[in-house]
């Protein structure tokens, strides 16, 4: 009895521990300039990339666990790598040196940010399908978007770090307008990766990934927390309108409703909440 307590505690705590932290030096982060701006950079990096693993690892056990490191982390890894040696899939374009040791040209800090919000992106996607009905559609819509949900948080994060002077793009045309700089070939090939994926998560993950419940409110946290905290940051702190604006948009496609579904569990007190683990699900 005395060892299951701490044990459920520690699942309890650790998400909510972190998230505070990353909200802190995300919070710091306008406030700062310069080296000690990238050294948070990386900090809340960390911080999120502890806070995903660690969550998959004590909610749905080792093997959720290392499904995402192995696609995120391994997957983003390659992915990069292959980006900066070849320009594919994202263009060409290479990292400065602000934010750490590299390897194959990529620094290491890069991996475990695909990785930080990998996990909610699923989680969110999974949460907004919900219901209890059987379907051949809940497979492709939640990897639809699940993509979608860690793809358009790139519309805040490649404005801000090329501003910041982390990479630096080669051929930047065609760009979005208002994003100069960036070329639209970085958003396809994000949305490329993220479905690759999500599309592998729940296979390697296996059934542990269908659902989702109250262990997950960190989660959501997490994500509705970085939507409006980059819109806020973007359009007051940072004097980045444009991604304001984009990123605002892209994201509020999942993120608005992610907070319509939890508002609506509140009132009917349906806190449960995600897909129900249907044959149907099982076998996809």
């Amino acid at each position: 009895m005395t060892a299951v307590a701490p044990t459920r505690s520690l699942r309890a705590v650790y998400p909510w521990v972190l998230l505070a932290l990353l909200v802190l030096a995300q919070i710091c982060y306008p406030l700062t300039e310069g080296s000690t701006r990238a050294r948070l950079t990386v900090a809340t990096v960390v911080l999120g990339y502890l806070l995903s693993v660690g969550h998959a690892l004590l909610s749905r056990g080792p093997r959720t666990a290392l499904a995402l490191v192995a696609l995120a982390t391994g997957g983003g890894f390659a992915i990069e790598a292959l980006g900066v040696a070849t320009g594919f899939p994202f263009g060409s374009y290479d990292y400065s040196g602000q934010l750490g040791p590299k390897l194959a040209g990529v620094p290491l800090i890069i991996p475990l940010a695909w990785t930080w919000m990998s996990w909610p992106a699923w989680l969110v996607a999974t949460r907004i399908i919900g219901g209890t009905a059987p379907g051949w559609w809940r497979w492709p819509t939640r990897i639809g978007l699940a993509t979608l949900g860690l793809a358009t948080w790139d519309l805040f994060l490649d404005p801000q770090m090329v501003a910041e002077g982390h990479w630096v793009w080669r051929d930047a045309t065609p760009a979005l307008p208002g994003l100069a700089g960036i070329p639209v070939s970085n958003y396809l090939g994000w949305l490329l990766f993220a479905v690759l994926v999500m599309t592998a998560l729940r296979p390697l993950a296996g059934s542990a990934v269908l659902d989702t419940d109250t262990r997950d409110r960190p989660m959501y946290a997490l994500y509705l927390w970085t939507y409006a905290s980059s819109v806020l940051a973007h359009a007051v702190f940072l004097d980045l309108p444009a991604s304001a604006l984009w990123g605002g948009v892209g994201m509020a496609v999942i993120a608005v409703p992610l907070a319509v579904t939890l508002l609506r569990s509140r009132r009917t007190g349906d806190d449960h909440a995600g897909a129900e683990r249907t044959r149907a699900d099982v076998t996809a």
